[in-house]
């Protein structure tokens, strides 16, 4: 069950939390380096699922991963869209509205550097406020793990903690970097052996 959010007390928020960009996804990476992890959602860096049993996999290590971010408190849900257009249709079909019938549009975050408007790109961020329960996200995970859905995010309440879900695994930013390395720690199975940890 997910609770009304004021979007722009959300806002505010992250721009308090978060003054050097704005919440998309595909950043986090590079602007929160010293914070940031990646696991891997198969054995052997696997990208996509093909079985059943995979998909347990993919959604159990996901899954283990918020439970330890998120256990006992609130949660921002967060699903994207894009279009060509600020209030236009999505620029391409995915299952969001589908399986975040409770997002509320947040955020807008506008590329309009092309001189040409053809290509001029809206990014459109959804988001609504639940309770974590282990499991209350796996249609969004495994739309994600199929890449069906991207630049999905899960947030605590102060939005201190982020997990971004992608086809492949997950970017995790903690808090602080000694959060960061216990998470780290705890699951070095899932690492990648990339020496950037990609």
């Amino acid at each position: 069950m997910s609770f009304a959010i004021d979007p722009a007390l959300l806002a505010a928020l992250w721009r308090e939390r978060h003054p050097s960009g704005p919440p998309v996804a595909h950043t986090f990476r590079t602007r929160y380096a010293d914070r940031w992890v990646r696991f891997h959602s198969l054995p052997g860096s696997k990208r996509y699922p093909e079985s059943e049993d995979e998909y347990a996999i993919v959604l159990d290590r996901y899954n283990t991963i918020l439970d330890e971010l998120f256990t006992g408190t609130d949660v921002f849900v967060v699903t994207m869209d894009w279009s060509d257009t600020p209030t236009g249709p999505a620029g391409y079909p995915t299952p969001r509205q589908t399986l975040h019938p409770g997002g509320i549009r947040w955020w807008t975050e506008s590329d309009q550097d092309d001189p040409d408007p053809e290509f001029h790109t809206h990014t459109r961020l959804y988001a609504d406020r639940r309770r974590w329960n282990r499991g209350c996200v796996d249609g969004l995970l495994r739309a994600v793990a199929d890449e069906a859905l991207v630049e999905v995010f899960i947030a605590d309440g102060e939005l201190r903690r982020i997990h971004h879900p992608y086809d492949g695994g997950a970017d995790v930013i903690l808090a602080t970097p000694g959060e960061r390395d216990g998470v780290r720690d705890r699951h070095t199975d899932w690492l990648s052996s990339h020496p950037a940890g990609l």
